[in-house]
């Protein structure tokens, strides 16, 4: 037992003795707790006043604080006021973030320590502006760099450690160059926002701001900012071939383009230009499209100029002559430049040399003065005698175009109220009435040779220029005057013509339908019958001498004849066309009775008429019993000729198969003799029915 005590016992009491040590211990601190206590880490705001308290710390009564003596809290920021920690100077969070205090407790009864470990964190406070590394920043820009190319990263740096945002700003004298922009507001990558070129800005000058807070921060928040300045150089590349001096450039998409109008020179027929040859509007040269670079520059014809006396220095472009031109007109030159380092860069331009005669003589006007009469604006202005004023001046030197140079410009001297065109003389401007004083001048471009003549310009308002021998205002509306009563006369007299004829017409066409009718009984009976007598004494009496028929008072049968009625061709074809026609209805329809007087009908009437030279048929039922008319009805008998029509239908049916012509049944008609012209009735009898039932025809002749 023992044995077993004694190899037991010493790990108990190792054991026993620290678990009674730790006990012991936390007694001591549960009792040093009890005595002061405060929180193990506390946050404060840097940038504070001297004497701000930190914290306050516990304590139980008759306990003193104090600090640790150093190196514990060397630097220490703090001080005790009895139980608070109170700072003891402005504190930075960007100089220290953090700092920690040893504080021992001591009761005085007991005099037992206890210590303290305090962390103090600072508290970040925005009290520093952004700040860039340079002030003033340089950077190259190709004109040929792509839209969207970074330019350069321009960020700024914060102490506090914000969030920055920034805010790009062209030059304010030069809005118009806002050819970058920012990646974002957050980012301060440059980037080329616009095409550039150098031809248009050389240099940009750029401002970036940079701040702590957002661009539109809350009120009362604090905020700091800092600039500074980008200078971008554009930078000039080679992309444009030589432009001939002088040219107008011209904007094509994007890409300049400076064209050339060409040059003009003149040289003398039979005559070898000395030195340079002059040309218009100056001397030959062209410049390299892109000037930043300026190119050299070396000058030639084109191969296909061959032939021509002239040549050109491939460094200047002076053209000079080798020999001389001995045939008249115009020689055309093509001339090439380019860069001597790159020979795709070049361009083309053209020189017109006029080879003239040389000049003797000088301008010279066909009048030393001239006199003109105008009235408005874009007028010609006419001479005293009513035509236009020609101007024209010759030149001897052109005798083969009888003195015409084509050379000479014309044109009015200190005044520019007219212009001369073609020779002819226009004012281009309003002018009060008045008389002008002017002088003409013609000169001759090649030469520079001019001539001059006197001009007199009467101004008169519109309406106002009667030259002599000419017509007035008056005049002229006396003359529509005049014409509008002819015009009238003449329309009245085209009115009565146009009624004439209407009438002649109207009585040609009774008189065919007469005809027709005569010629139609005449037909029907194949020659004369006894039962078809004619007795009306108008026809007879006709003085026309054109009547048919007998020329008794008695009457007489009509005859059917060789001679017409009528020695007009037109109104024969018009009755034979219409005789025709009957005979092709009567055929269609049949030879009775019915069908026969059908055959008549549409050539009569049964309107009464009793002007003077119309002679009216009628039958009785249409006789008007109270009507004071002279009117003899002659009955028929049926009867009597009831055999007749047998021997006539006979008659008609054969002729029908031999000829295919149907002859027409004839009724009898009877005039009366007395008052025939005044229109009296007649009747027209057929034998095959009573007189009662005949149908009453009227005819007009």
């Amino acid at each position: 037992m023992d044995g077993v005590m004694d190899g037991i016992h010493p790990h108990f009491t190792v054991r026993t003795s620290v678990s009674f040590l730790l006990l012991i211990l936390l007694q001591s601190s549960t009792e040093a707790q009890n005595i002061c206590s405060a929180p193990s880490t506390v946050e404060f705001k840097e940038n504070n006043n001297v004497g701000d308290v930190v914290l306050t710390i516990t304590v139980q009564p008759g306990v003193t604080l104090k600090f640790k003596p150093a190196p514990a809290n060397l630097d220490n920021p703090f001080t005790l006021n009895r139980t608070q920690m109170i700072a003891a100077r402005v504190l930075d969070y960007e100089t220290e973030k953090r700092y920690i205090a040893d504080i021992i407790c001591t009761e005085t009864a007991t005099s037992r320590p206890f210590s303290l470990s305090i962390i103090v964190r600072l508290v970040n406070v925005n009290d520093n502006a952004p700040v860039f590394d340079q002030n003033l920043y340089s950077v190259n820009v190709n004109e040929m760099s792509p839209v969207g190319t970074t330019v350069g990263q321009y960020a700024a740096t914060d102490l506090d450690q914000s969030q920055l945002y920034y805010k790009l700003e062209s030059d304010p004298e030069k809005a118009e160059t806002n050819y970058f922009a920012l990646k974002s507001e957050t980012d301060p990558d440059i980037l080329v926002k616009t095409l550039l070129d150098y031809d248009k800005v050389k240099n940009v000058r750029l401002v970036l701001y940079a701040q702590d807070t957002p661009l539109a921060p809350a009120e009362g928040r604090p905020s700091f900012t800092a600039t500074t300045t980008i200078m971008v150089t554009i930078l000039d590349v080679d992309n444009r071939p030589p432009w001939f001096q002088p040219c107008k450039p011209h904007n094509m998409g994007g890409a300049v383009i400076c064209m050339s109008a060409g040059y003009t020179g003149s040289v003398i027929l039979g005559d070898k230009e000395t030195g340079v040859l002059p040309l218009k509007p100056g001397p030959l040269y062209a410049v390299d499209g892109d000037s930043g670079i300026n190119e050299e520059i070396t000058y030639s014809f084109l191969s296909r100029n061959e032939g021509h006396p002239f040549e050109i220095n491939p460094n200047t472009g002076n053209i000079t002559m080798r020999e001389a031109v001995n045939v008249l007109g115009t020689i055309s030159l093509t001339v090439l430049a380019a860069q001597k380092r790159n020979s795709y860069q070049f361009a083309t331009t053209s020189v017109t040399v006029s080879v003239q005669v040389e000049s003797l003589h000088r301008p010279q006007f066909q009048k030393l003065s001239y006199e003109g009469v105008v009235s408005s604006v874009g007028t010609m202005v006419m001479d005293l005698k009513d035509e236009p004023l020609f101007i024209i001046a010759l030149d001897e030197d052109y005798s083969a175009t009888e003195g015409l140079n084509p050379n000479i410009n014309y044109n009015i001297k200190g005044s520019s109220d007219f212009a001369i065109i073609d020779s002819y003389l226009f004012m281009t401007k309003d002018l009060p009435e008045g008389t002008l004083f002017l002088e003409v001048v013609a000169e001759d471009t090649s030469t520079k040779e001019s001539a001059t003549a006197n001009l007199t310009m009467e101004v008169k308002s519109d309406g106002a220029i009667i030259p002599p021998g000419g017509y007035g205002p008056v005049d002229m509306a006396a003359l529509g005057v005049t014409l509008g009563v002819l015009l009238f006369i003449c329309l009245v007299v085209i009115g009565l013509l146009v009624h004439r004829i209407q009438r002649w017409k109207t009585d040609c066409r009774k008189i065919s339908e007469a005809s027709m009718f005569q010629r139609s009984l005449s037909q029907a009976s194949g020659g004369n019958k006894d039962g078809i007598q004619y007795t009306n004494e108008a026809f007879h009496k006709d003085e026309d001498g054109r009547s048919t028929g007998s020329d008794s008072q008695d009457g007489g049968s009509v005859m059917a004849g060789k001679e017409t009625l009528y020695e007009n061709d037109s109104l024969r074809k018009s009755s034979l066309l219409l005789n025709s026609t009957q005979h092709d209805d009567a055929s269609l329809t049949g030879s009775d009775k019915t069908d026969s007087e059908k055959d008549v009908k549409p050539i009569l009437t049964k309107e009464r008429r009793m002007e003077e030279g119309y002679k009216s048929v009628w039958f009785k039922e249409d006789i008007d019993p109270d009507a004071k008319e002279e009117v003899v009805i002659i009955p028929d008998s049926r009867e009597d000729d009831s055999e007749e029509e047998d021997e006539e239908q006979s008659s008609s049916d054969r002729e029908e198969d031999e000829d295919d012509n149907l002859p027409i049944k004839t009724p009898k008609v009877v005039f009366a003799d007395a008052e025939l012209d005044s229109g009296l009735g007649v009747k027209m009898g057929d034998p095959a029915e009573d007189s009662e039932d005949d149908e009453v025809l009227n005819v007009e002749l």
